[in-house]
């Protein structure tokens, strides 16, 4: 794979972002294009707080793509019998899959966790696969995917915020914080459409602390340990 280098694009907030901060971007004018209408059908899942993680048949990668994770908070990746030997021989050459990894605590402590890795991309080359695609590798790797909150299709934007902020009125699918949502159009694009078709939700005051945690880091429990 050429590009296996390619870090995750950065993914814009929707303009009623409640967690937009200064160094953020906001999605473009005419977003709505890709997102809103009758033409697009659209996926919600519940945005996990975890560390981002590229896995193909090359090795597992974190925020940098230049060489394989080996966090002590990615053991579960890099581990004997880990994550990445237990879905590489599965993965073709030019197929990278894109998971969050909750094995180390961030800023939200979840409490209902049934695994610690959840997919919620799958690129070919520089073809970012369908939901539906998405899914099948899922089910293929048995590994399970974000939590889906909503999927089907929005006449406005007011009618994605009003669909949204009822979704934070709730709690997470594992624990009693939901971070935010992200939303993506199920069809595949390029690459280099990425911030057209994936856009996220963030909720108001959401701490993000990705050096401190690292330095006193702790292990989250799954659900059978609590």
């Amino acid at each position: 794979m050429e590009d296996y280098k390619t870090k995750y694009p950065r993914t814009y907030h929707l303009p009623f972002s409640l967690g937009l901060q200064n160094d953020d971007k906001m999605v473009k004018e005419g977003w709505e294009k890709y997102i809103i209408g009758e033409k697009n059908e659209i996926v919600i899942t519940e945005k996990l707080d975890g560390e981002n993680v590229a896995i193909s048949k090359y090795g597992a990668f974190s925020r940098s793509h230049a060489a394989s994770t080996l966090h002590p908070w990615t053991k579960n990746i890099w581990e004997q019998n880990g994550i990445y030997e237990q879905v590489k021989t599965w993965l073709d050459e030019d197929v990278m899959i894109y998971a969050e990894n909750l094995y180390g605590i961030h800023s939200i402590e979840y409490n209902k966790l049934s695994s610690y890795i959840f997919m919620f991309a799958l690129r070919e080359r520089e073809i970012w696969k369908s939901w539906d695609d998405v899914l099948e590798m899922s089910n293929i790797l048995e590994l399970p995917t974000v939590p889906i909150l909503y999927k089907g299709k929005v006449s406005s934007s007011n009618e994605l915020e009003n669909i949204i902020n009822e979704i934070m009125k709730g709690k997470s699918e594992y624990g009693d914080t939901i971070e935010g949502v992200v939303v993506r159009n199920i069809n595949e694009f390029h690459y280099n459409d990425f911030s057209k078709y994936v856009v996220k939700y963030v909720r108001k005051n959401h701490v993000q602390t990705d050096e401190h945690w690292k330095k006193n880091w702790k292990r989250a429990k799954l659900i059978y340990e609590i």
